[in-house]
């Protein structure tokens, strides 16, 4: 089992092997005049957000999620914790709380020992513990490729949900991880990573988002949303599609790695870069054409993409200080013009 390299029995890596954006939208867009409406349902598949929520009392909401990849990082106990923190941000960032979890695997039997498989569970149980929550059951298939995540479910008061298309002109824009896990993970697949690049970016992907719960109170926060295969490009642009705004960002300003620049010289591009950028980069202006690069770059279990009212970043730069996280801003949220995203 420790010669295992996970990574190599598949075709694409974590969130990186996400449906393409355009392509996405032309699936769940078929069929739309049909859709049968549900009063209890305050957030569905149309909004783009990242889970559904179902309004059962008026004053609690049930929050479900299901998100699920193939190996990000070769290690198999990795592979099943960072699926499950990443499955768990969804919950998060809708600023709800789990309450438990189901797994799904799929396992090539005839390629990897059910052995390795087992440390899969074993990693995404692990998160669910560190989360407080049980993974209380689950379902398997016999896949051609490994492929691990959770169904999650959790709650949220209604009056509390933080949606990803409610943000306002004048918000200011925070992200709470750094960017560059794609460019990083790829670099290992191709054996060009640097060990300690690896693992931190593993730190990262294994940091739960667990402030979504605490941001959920906080009424500075106008919109809330994480940022995963999409990369921050495309989720900033579902953010200001859905609140009919758009954003100026300064580049020097967004949280990167500091290996960024070295891996971007080294060409590990992720293929999810490029299908991302083909399927928004038109509503993108960027001031240098390697930009995209990093706007475009599929992060796995990335961090929380916050739009907060401008007349209280201090007092939430200091809320956030008070969790671990030292945060400014990047941008801003402005009228909507002929760009959805502009970097400088």
């Amino acid at each position: 089992m420790d010669a295992v390299r996970l990574t190599q029995y598949s075709h694409g890596a974590g969130c990186g092997c996400k449906i393409a954006p355009a392509v996405l939208e032309q699936i769940l867009g078929h069929g739309q005049a049909a859709k049968i409406e549900f009063p209890g349902l305050l957030v569905g598949n149309e909004e783009s957000d990242d889970a559904a929520v179902f309004d059962l009392d008026g004053v609690t909401g049930i929050v479900s999620t299901t998100d699920f990849f193939m190996p990000i990082v070769d290690d198999p106990f990795d592979f099943g914790a960072i699926a499950a923190t990443n499955a768990l941000s969804d919950i998060y960032a809708m600023g709800g709380r789990p309450l438990m979890a189901i797994a799904i695997l799929g396992w090539p039997i005839a390629r990897l020992s059910a052995d390795v498989a087992a440390r899969v569970l074993d990693g995404g149980r692990s998160v669910c513990h560190k989360a407080g929550i049980p993974l209380a059951g689950g379902h398997s298939i016999d896949a051609p490729e490994p492929i691990f995540g959770l169904a999650v479910t959790g709650k949220v008061a209604v009056d509390q949900v933080k949606r990803n298309n409610t943000a306002k002109k004048g918000d200011r824009l925070y992200l709470t991880k750094s960017l560059g896990v794609g460019l990083v993970t790829t670099a290992e697949k191709k054996g060009l990573a640097n060990e300690e690049d690896v693992l931190a970016a593993k730190r990262a992907m294994l940091s739960l988002n667990e402030v979504g719960v605490k941001a959920a109170a906080w009424p500075e926060v106008h919109a809330m949303t994480d940022v995963t295969g999409f990369g921050l490009g495309g989720h900033l642009s579902e953010m200001c599609r859905g609140s009919k705004l758009s954003a100026k960002i300064e580049l020097a300003k967004v949280p990167v790695f500091d290996f960024v620049p070295k891996y971007l010289e080294l060409e590990c591009i992720p293929g999810g870069t490029h299908r991302n950028w083909e399927s928004y980069g038109k509503g993108i202006r960027t001031k240098l054409p390697g930009d995209r690069l990093i706007l475009a770059d599929p992060q796995t279990s990335g961090g929380l993409l916050m739009a907060v009212d401008p007349a209280f970043t201090r007092e939430f730069e200091n809320k956030m200080a008070d969790e671990g996280f030292l945060l400014k801003p990047f941008g801003e949220m402005v009228e909507m013009g002929d760009w959805l995203v502009s970097s400088e």
